[in-house]
């Protein structure tokens, strides 16, 4: 991203999760704060016919599954006792801000400039920061994560949960690996949720051509994809680094998953099929 300017894909991320809420009823991720923090309203959310559109759905579908996902191994989770959440990239996600846990503290983690434009939003929006949620502001690519977070109080010496959403792609591979090592050596429990996309040239051509396209957006916008994975690389290196329970799920899972009866007769398709989710436990 470019330095000192909040990311423009954050915003874009969050208006899809707020259209979702709407043109995709029933939601398969219920956000009541979605709309708000994205500034739109119900009747301002556009409408969803044409081709344009059409690829815009594929990609909100993922989002809003990869978000489902997470909270659903959450609610696992701290039903098990984990008391601590770590958003990682949080842009304008809203789960501190309706955090239905009363022991569970929320720790969002983003790149200083998003951090604060997002603060500026919450104040705008009327939504209140609670007790609970916690800010660090850490550049992957530059900082140290841990510094970050204890400076924020997170205990390393109880386990917790990382969601790692919509950020991979955009960090070259030594960040990555250095935010999956430090998710690591955190106390035994540890899980960490992440989505990634698998490499452009293993998707048929007429996805490849929207790949390119959309790449060439993003990179427009001073924030190119640059890191792509392969799931069996992705599962040697989890392991090489001391995870286990590990789970890598695709689009034709999460539709198993979540639209399966879904009435709308809503699927992931298209280029939105070359991202996974994997997730790993310490």
């Amino acid at each position: 991203m470019i330095e000192s300017r909040p990311s423009v894909t954050a915003e874009r991320v969050a208006m899809r999760r707020a259209v979702h809420q709407v043109l995709d009823a029933p939601p398969i991720f219920e956000d009541p704060l979605a709309l708000a923090i994205a500034g739109l309203s119900a009747a301002g959310v556009p409408s969803d016919a044409g081709e344009t559109a059409r690829v815009s759905r594929q990609r909100r579908l993922f989002i809003a599954a990869r978000s489902r996902y997470v909270e659903d191994e959450l609610a696992r989770l701290v039903a098990g006792g984990v008391d601590q959440y770590v958003v990682l990239g949080a842009g304008l996600d809203t789960f501190a801000y309706r955090n239905p846990y009363a022991l569970l503290r929320v720790f969002e983690v983003d790149h200083p400039a998003t951090q604060a434009w997002k603060r500026e939003r919450l104040a705008r929006s009327g939504i209140d920061v609670p007790p609970s949620a916690a800010f660090a502001a850490c550049d992957f690519e530059r900082d140290r994560l841990s510094a970050a977070l204890a400076q924020a109080g997170f205990n390393t010496a109880r386990p917790a949960l990382f969601g790692w959403l919509g950020v991979i792609a955009y960090l070259d591979v030594e960040a990555v690996l250095n935010t999956l090592r430090y998710a690591a050596s955190c106390a035994a429990g540890t899980a960490i949720v992440f989505d990634y996309a698998i490499p452009p040239d293993r998707l048929p051509p007429r996805q490849r051509e929207r790949f390119d396209e959309i790449a060439q957006r993003v990179a427009a916008a001073g924030e190119p994809w640059r890191t792509f994975f392969e799931p069996a690389h992705i599962e040697a290196t989890l392991r090489a680094l001391g995870f286990s329970e590990i789970e890598d799920v695709d689009a034709d899972a999460l539709n198993r998953r979540y639209f399966t009866s879904h009435t709308g007769g809503l699927r992931i398709e298209g280029v939105a099929r070359m991202a996974h989710i994997a997730r790993a436990r310490v």
